[in-house]
């Protein structure tokens, strides 16, 4: 499988668990329902769907990514749903959007500006405010935190202290750079008005078969390759919890409980 299809793949089984909180953060920012919005760096299109959802009947959304292969995915998902005549996709870098200035009433971004680590995020949120009118809101939205491993704290603890498990907030990022100091960006940027909401998603036992599906994918991608940098009391935990064939795979626990958040930053464009 390429990394392309994986990622499609990973999204896709992802969304039982991501949608409801996703749906939250774009209810807290009232978008106008005949708006024009970005959602910058679009990815497949999902987040698109949703957006294009809460400004429905007469509002419109503008996907930005640089991959060509999401792009067309997106289109066809979107032509799917039959939103094709709400929701167009352009090829772009998210941090030199190919529009001209006052393009847009509001900017989107989820799990990349400020999360992707080759995007920087001062000068994208620089440029998405350039393509938003005055008094039109840039939000940028991400993946915070997660407790997976219900009775397993230290382990858990451990795991996420890993290189995989603290990307992609890698070793040596100085700490204003961190996601959760985005409230600061949007000051030195000039935004007004700027706010922060942590939204949380949870699940419990018993699993529906999505729920189950998007966790296993979860732990999955949550800790790639961190066996060396466990010990080997840890690394005997890790199988014994957390992978699928394992007959005490926590997911199958009949009091499972988790629960996840993102955090939303946003603030006013002011020119």
């Amino acid at each position: 499988m390429t990394d392309t299809n994986a990622y499609i793949k990973s999204s896709l089984d992802f969304q039982p668990l991501f949608v409801p909180i996703v749906r939250s953060a774009i209810q807290a920012l009232q978008l106008h329902p005949a708006s024009h919005g970005l959602d910058a760096g679009c990815g497949v299109g999902l987040q698109a769907v949703l957006l294009a959802d809460a400004i429905k009947p007469n509002g419109h959304i503008t996907g930005l990514d640089i991959s060509p292969e999401f792009l067309s995915y997106g289109e066809t998902l979107v032509n799917k749903a039959g939103l094709k005549e709400q929701i167009t996709f352009k090829k772009g870098d998210v941090s030199k959007p190919p529009f001209d200035d006052d393009t847009f009433d509001w900017a989107w971004s989820s799990c990349c500006v400020g999360y992707a680590f080759a995007i920087e995020p001062l000068s994208t949120l620089k440029e998405l405010a350039r393509v938003v009118k005055p008094g039109g809101c840039v939000a940028i939205l991400a993946w915070t935190s997660e407790h997976l491993i219900p009775g397993h704290p230290l382990l858990e603890a451990h795991l996420n202290a890993t290189s995989s498990g603290i990307a992609p907030f890698t070793r040596g990022t100085r700490p204003e750079r961190h996601f959760l100091r985005a409230l600061g960006w949007f000051h030195e940027t000039g935004f007004e008005d700027t706010k922060a909401r942590t939204f949380v998603g949870h699940a419990s036992a018993p699993l529906s078969e999505e729920e189950y599906k998007a966790l296993a994918s979860l732990f999955d991608m949550r800790w790639i390759g961190v066996e060396s940098e466990l010990t080997e009391e840890d690394w005997g935990e890790y199988q014994r919890l957390c992978l699928p064939e394992s007959p005490e795979f926590i997911l199958n626990h009949p009091d499972y409980h988790a629960f996840f958040t993102c955090t939303l930053f946003w603030g006013k464009v002011v020119k």
